[in-house]
């Protein structure tokens, strides 16, 4: 009991807060006072940031997340460094304290509470992705649950702590004593109250790119702050198109592209609701990065598709999309525990006369093995994980589980079966057992993020020798949706934009947002 306690504490210090479970929490929070102990409900409610900007469509970007966190344990956490391209920089906080520079330093202040805030919860997860997280939101709802997704660490579903939860859904109840909250200081002197905007008319210098703004400076959820920018959404698209598919794709891929990041921009701008803000900047969104480097054939292709996104339903889809698909796509399912939608189906990724030589379904291993060791004449069949091998030792397994599930360093896998896939043939269920008998069950996106040199859920295995396991795959990513290389290929060929996207999300609608 005493050593999950403290694991628990363990994990939680990366925002400085007290987790005690299932015991007595009172004295833990103040012997000396009780009566001034309140329960706040599930975590810090972040105030609303009000949008600075004046143009349409803008979205919260989080660029950098988690300032100030470690302040909470008696830590130093580097400064917030926020240097201008050109004209002073303008910065206002909540209480009209104004600084006008061409460079401005935030440092970081740990304040104690002299009556702790005490967070009560039931903890869901962690989940591989928000896709996940959601799922088992919207489960939760339709029992009429209301819950809040949080990315803390890993996703999180959180559940009012006086709510009971399903015996069947796997949670843990957490008490939550904040006992100091971090501000932010003008030059290590001034204190600052948020939200705090920053205007940059020349733009801001920041790592290595140049972003244009305007942006704030805001609290999140987990007592630690986020530097935030107010960016229009066609403007957002110069940051994403280029580094998710390159800069010299061809055109129409380019512009397929575009569209589907401004679809999912739409989509999933609920996606850090609990932190004050839209999307992030990294990999659990669209990696966004240094817009002013978008060269003309980018900004051509975006300004050619400006405002064009798809939708089913008059509601934009889902626009899930990878590098490679090995020649194969996903259903959606076969990705992340999400319903079955119409548009991302199980389907062969290349021409007719290929296709029709495919024995199906790939969840048969004898028709997966044949597909995957002959020769392809699949759509993207040039990109460098089309077809991959990886060979992962029992050390390496087991160091990922135990950081990835906290087994334990005495686990050591003996044996990796794929216990089920999907039509596709993407494993879906794969089970390690363990020396003495125990086993873990890895379902899903769960599976590569333990196993993170893994490209894809694409593979069959083998034991090659005690201790040693060769994994033989296709594909990059997670194979649902459009495939780049694929899209890249049939640009070349001569298809439309239009084209791409009716193949690649069939019975969608392309055009404006009704």
């Amino acid at each position: 009991m005493i050593k999950s306690f403290l694991q628990a504490q363990k994990r939680l210090v990366f925002f400085g807060l007290l987790v005690v479970i299932g015991v007595p929490y009172l004295n833990q929070v103040s012997i000396a006072n009780p009566r001034k102990i309140k329960f706040f409900g599930t975590h810090q409610a972040p105030p609303e940031t009000p949008l600075i900007s004046s143009e349409k469509n803008v979205l919260l970007v989080g660029i950098q997340p988690y300032l100030g966190k470690e302040i909470i344990n008696d830590h130093k956490s580097p400064s917030l460094r926020l240097v201008s391209n050109g004209r002073n920089l303008i910065l206002k906080d909540a209480d009209g304290v104004i600084r006008k520079a061409k460079e401005i330093n935030i440092d970081w202040r740990g304040h104690h509470l002299l009556n702790p805030k005490v967070f009560v919860r039931h903890k869901l997860g962690p989940f591989a992705s928000f896709e996940s997280a959601e799922r088992l939101a919207n489960d939760l709802k339709d029992k009429g649950i209301e819950s809040t997704i949080a990315h803390p660490l890993d996703w999180e579903v959180w559940v009012s702590g006086d709510i009971e939860i399903p015996p069947a859904i796997k949670a843990t109840y957490q008490k939550i004593k904040v006992s100091k909250i971090v501000f932010p200081y003008l030059d290590g002197k001034v204190a600052l109250k948020g939200p705090i905007s920053l205007q940059a008319p020349d733009g801001l210098l920041w790592e290595k790119g140049l972003y244009l703004g305007p942006f704030s400076i805001q609290s999140d959820a987990y007592g630690s702050w986020t530097l935030v920018e107010h960016v229009p959404i066609e403007r957002y698209l110069n940051g994403v198109v280029p580094y998710e598919i390159g800069a010299s794709s061809p055109e129409a891929a380019l512009e397929a592209q575009a569209v589907l990041a401004r679809t999912w921009a739409m989509a999933n701008s609920h996606r850090f609701k609990v932190d004050g803000y839209n999307l992030c900047s990294n990999t659990q969104c669209q990696v966004y990065k240094d817009p002013s480097n978008a060269n003309l054939k980018i900004q051509t292709a975006i300004k050619k598709t400006t405002g064009k996104i798809l939708t089913w339903n008059k509601k934009p889809i889902n626009t899930v999309y990878h590098a490679t698909n090995g020649g194969v796509m996903a259903s959606v399912d076969e990705a992340w525990s999400i319903n079955q939608v119409p548009y991302l189906q199980m389907r062969l990724d290349g021409p007719k006369q290929w296709t029709s030589s495919v024995d199906l379904p790939l969840s048969n291993e004898k028709y997966l093995k044949s597909f995957l060791f002959s020769k392809s004449e699949a759509f993207g069949s040039d990109h460098p994980l089309f077809r991959w091998e990886r060979t992962i030792e029992s050390s390496q397994i087991s160091k990922q589980l135990n950081k990835a599930q906290k087994v334990g360093s005495s686990f050591y896998p003996m044996k990796i079966e794929v216990v089920r896939r999907g039509r596709s043939g993407r494993v879906t269920s794969l089970k390690i057992e363990g020396k003495t008998g125990s086993e873990i069950l890895l379902k899903l996106d769960e599976i590569r993020r333990v196993l993170r040199e893994l490209p894809s859920t694409l593979f069959v295995v083998k034991e090659i020798k005690e201790g040693k396991w060769l994994f033989s795959g296709g594909g990059f990513g997670h194979g649902a949706g459009m495939s780049q290389s694929g899209a890249i290929e049939l640009a070349k060929k001569g298809w439309t934009t239009k084209q791409i996207l009716s193949h690649y999300y069939p019975k969608t609608k392309y055009g404006f947002l009704p």
